[in-house]
């Protein structure tokens, strides 16, 4: 079958299928998907954060009072009352809830560590969306420990965990429950002054029955596109909108080489021989943020210091493509959704913020210099970011310039441009240039939600004139209940080079297409059913030969009241090799053809308990041989102070060119001293690389936006492949950082 008429085909079927799911999904509207609103009144009082209700100003709060269930039945009566109270001052906006608990003595309350994510405790939410434009917003989370978590909505549904923010929260418990108080300063957020309705909602899980209960929702949403308003904002104020964070790391690093070298009798050099690198640092740094406009912020930041960052989790590659490791980094956080382009999941991305600050090896590079201006002013979304990178080994200091720029249309839709510029991993020129739109609208009847995402990229590099475009088209239906699916074409061509983006796969054609039906029965054992498929074909651009395919049979995913969760998979494999692929050191497949099958199952049980865990297991046909995998883990928190988890992945894979195995495990403890002071251990092992990574962190955050870290970081190494399981030390840092945020 052509490309043409597979494409047609594909889209004209996605094109049924909403057709019909929308004809038959006429339901009546609910008083839980209207538009809701509540008036906030000015307080001249602000209440005191303390997790109690006795402050005056909550006598003269708004009250909101009528959530309902989305999980496991949308719309169905809440099985807990909830009452919020919401006023606000000059400085910041107050949000005040009585959580009442028919059982208190039930109340799941064991996370206790600042900066770890709540899911698996009950919680309480608050979203809001300051500019009422249905495409952004901030969610900010907390449990009956007080605990922070905040996040910031990019693609309209999708969450940045990673996004800091400042802001105050108390919690206690009581006898008919738990309190929360909740301060959001107007100096942590961006919003229009001239602008009183904002777009809000709220939402609380109750732990042992893996409930959650909304204010507003539709299709099981509640974010900005799907949100209540709040109306009465006047008299905002930022003060000066200036936060100054300065910030000083003394750091030791030592790096020990490898015993390989070799005297010419063939004895291993003595130790005492191999030069051992040391040195010290001590390394101030400093970023500011300002105001342009309540709206618009500039920041700065000199001498750019990421050595408190979260290292990545490692990931074994037995494809022939590179892997997509996320952004953790403060600096490029901020406002990161407003850089979002085309809804693109990974390859083909213009714009890939870790291309920044690494080498190609993955080794960080210093940073001398950045500046940041991103916002919104009226119906434009507006962000550009410099930086300036110090040389590394062979590659020249350089500037890496990303400009974007989109204008908001219809209800929840948008278009865009944006321009990147250098190439921060080599010495060679690089621009991409861009046009998105983005079509959203969640108010079919029903409830569902059809998204649409064009896209067009050009890229400009010396020496690759022809072949450098790319772009993609998008249509899907992403419901939580009943048909959903969905169809992606994407065009990259061989020349298109994002130095400043990602991509792991050029000269190619690539098809995906999903199509599934969830029902979610309202009484039984079971909460969710569902089945499908799901499937991608890659096509070289050059003579439109098959390069990869897939078919994935979801056979069957179930998932109980308390949240476990059971899946089988039948996966069917096309894979060409137009040259050899070398999978594991000594073992190539040759060019040529293969055709693979697997099954797949998946068990998984509820983060809620204090015993949960998974275990995934692969088997079937691969390549030339058989491949077998397991991957399992286990977290255990007996209380708040404590959570360790383990999880180890295994592959024995038996080719005729050759037999492999690959291992990687992970040992993780947190270790929570109070809801202030924290010890985080990561330690990593895989036995491609043969080596045991050791990251340990103590964290004190005395408040929001005050912070110090004690972290330390050990490599050992077995530098014979595993031949005598003697590992030796490779690298070790100890690095003391203190940052402290000054507002005006």
């Amino acid at each position: 079958m052509s490309w043409s008429s597979l494409v047609r085909n594909a889209f004209v079927l996605i094109a049924t299928a909403l057709t019909t799911l929308t004809a038959f999904s006429q339901e009546p509207v609910v008083e839980g998907s209207r538009e809701k609103s509540v008036q906030i009144p000015k307080t001249e009082s602000p209440p005191i954060i303390d997790g109690v209700l006795d402050d005056s100003a909550w006598r003269d709060a708004a009250i909101v009072d009528d959530l309902h269930e989305i999980q496991p039945t949308e719309y169905a009566p809440a099985s807990e009352r909830t009452v919020i109270y919401l006023t606000y001052g000059m400085d910041a906006l107050y949000i005040g809830a009585m959580l009442y608990d028919s059982d208190p003595s039930a109340i799941t309350d064991r996370i206790l560590r600042q900066g770890q994510q709540v899911f698996g405790d009950d919680w309480f939410s608050v979203m809001i969306d300051p500019f009422h434009d249905r495409r952004s917003g901030y969610r900010f989370l907390t449990n009956p420990n007080g605990i922070r978590q905040e996040g910031l909505y990019q693609n309209i549904s999708d969450t940045q965990w990673e996004w800091q923010g400042i802001w105050e929260v108390a919690s206690s418990k009581t006898d008919e429950g738990w309190i929360t108080e909740i301060a959001i300063p107007f100096k942590s957020i961006s919003f229009d002054p001239n602008n009183d309705t904002w777009g809000i909602n709220f939402r609380r899980a109750v732990a042992r029955r893996d409930e959650r209960m909304g204010w507003v929702s539709r299709n099981r949403n509640t974010d900005p596109s799907t949100s209540g308003i709040a109306v009465g904002f006047a008299g905002l104020q930022q003060g000066v909108g200036l936060d100054i964070i300065p910030s000083a790391s003394l750091r030791n690093t030592r790096t020990i080489p490898s015993p390989e070298a070799r005297i010419d009798a063939g004895q291993q050099v003595p130790p005492v021989v191999l030069n051992t690198r040391s040195d010290s640092e001590f390394e101030p740094s400093i970023d500011v943020f300002y105001k342009l406009l309540p709206g618009m912020t500039a920041a700065l930041t000199v001498n750019t210091d990421f050595s408190a960052t979260e290292v990545d989790d490692r990931q074994v590659n037995l494809t022939r493509f590179g892997l997509f490791f996320p952004e953790k980094r403060d600096f490029f956080l901020q406002d990161a959704d407003i850089f979002e382009f085309g809804n693109i999941d990974e390859n083909g991305r213009p714009f890939f913020s870790r291309r920044i600050g690494l080498s190609g090896s993955g080794e960080p590079v210093d940073l001398e210099v950045g500046g940041k201006i991103s916002g919104r002013i009226g119906r434009f979304n507006v962000g550009a970011l410099a930086i300036r990178q110090d040389k590394f080994s062979t590659t020249n200091a350089d500037n890496a310039i990303v400009a974007r720029v989109s204008a908001n249309l219809l209800r929840e839709s948008n278009i865009g441009f944006i321009a990147t510029e250098g190439d921060p991993q080599s010495n060679i020129d690089n621009s991409v240039s861009g046009l998105d739109f983005n079509y959203r609208n969640s108010r079919l009847p029903g409830g569902k939600l059809v998204e649409t995402n064009a896209w067009y990229q050009q890229s400009d590099t010396p020496g690759l004139q022809n072949d450098n475009k790319a772009y993609g088209l998008r249509i899907a239906s992403p419901n939580a209940t009943g048909f959903r699916g969905g169809v992606r074409f994407t065009r990259i061509e061989q020349n298109f080079d994002p130095a400043l983006g990602f991509v792991n796969r050029r000269g190619i054609e690539q098809l995906n297409m999903s199509v599934q039906f969830r029902a979610r029965p309202r009484q039984g054992y079971l909460r969710s059913i569902l089945g499908g498929f799901n499937g991608e074909r890659v096509e070289r651009i050059l003579h439109g030969a098959l390069e990869s395919q897939f078919l994935r049979l979801r056979l069957l995913e179930i998932e109980n009241r308390q949240g476990d969760e059971l899946q089988l998979h039948h996966r069917m494999n096309e894979e060409v090799l137009f040259g050899e692929f070398e999978i594991s050191e000594g073992i190539t497949i040759p060019i040529g053809a293969y055709s693979f099958n697997d099954i797949r199952m998946e068990l998984s049980t509820a983060d809620q308990r204090r015993v949960w865990g998974s275990l995934n297991t692969r088997s079937g046909d691969f390549y030339t041989g058989t491949r077998d995998e397991i991957t399992a883990s286990v977290s255990w928190r007996p209380s708040g102070r404590l959570l360790t988890s383990i999880s180890y992945a295994y592959n024995d894979i038996d080719l005729r060119e050759g037999e492999f195995e690959t291992r990687l495990a992970r040992f993780r403890t947190e270790v929570a001293f109070s809801s202030t002071l924290s010890w985080v251990t990561f330690i990593q092992y895989d036995n491609i690389s043969e080596t045991i990574g050791i990251n340990s962190r103590v964290h004190w955050i005395p408040e929001a936006g005050r912070e110090a870290f004690l972290v330390l970081n050990h490599n050992v190494q077995d530098f014979d492949d595993g031949k005598d399981n003697n590992f030796r030390s490779a690298f070790s840092e100890a690095a003391l950082k203190f940052s402290y945020t000054f507002r005006f």
